[in-house]
């Protein structure tokens, strides 16, 4: 999938918080309103195309105005960054010790508890 770019995880944090598909009107709004951003309609449309042509956004064109939703969920993407992380990683286990080493005790225990699941 790859990375975001700012203006794109804005505008995917507010489809990946919909409860159902939105229009690009609705997204403008969301941003204005938490975020204080101001954007023009035509912006926020190319970034929305853009999305769609990486794969994040699926867009519904058979009504007026189109809606779009996330096509995976935030929890897929981070995921899926990691898993780009770790494959361009030289030396994978001092990428994965240096990680496990700064997770939480609360978050190491979670790990523990997936890898005894996962064998």
């Amino acid at each position: 999938m790859g990375s975001l770019g700012e203006l794109e995880r804005s505008v995917m944090d507010v489809l990946w918080d919909a409860e159902s598909p939105v229009t690009a009107y609705d997204v403008q709004e969301q941003l204005e309103r938490g975020q204080g951003r101001q954007l023009a309609a035509t912006t926020l449309l190319t970034v929305l195309s853009r999305l769609v042509k990486k794969g994040f956004v699926a867009s519904d064109r058979s009504a007026r105005p189109h809606r779009y939703h996330a096509v995976g969920s935030r929890v897929d993407h981070v995921a899926e960054l990691m898993h780009e992380v770790l494959g361009v990683a030289g030396d994978r286990s001092a990428v994965l010790a240096r990680f496990v080493g700064g997770v939480s005790p609360e978050d190491a225990e979670v790990l523990r508890r997936l890898l005894a699941g996962a064998v």
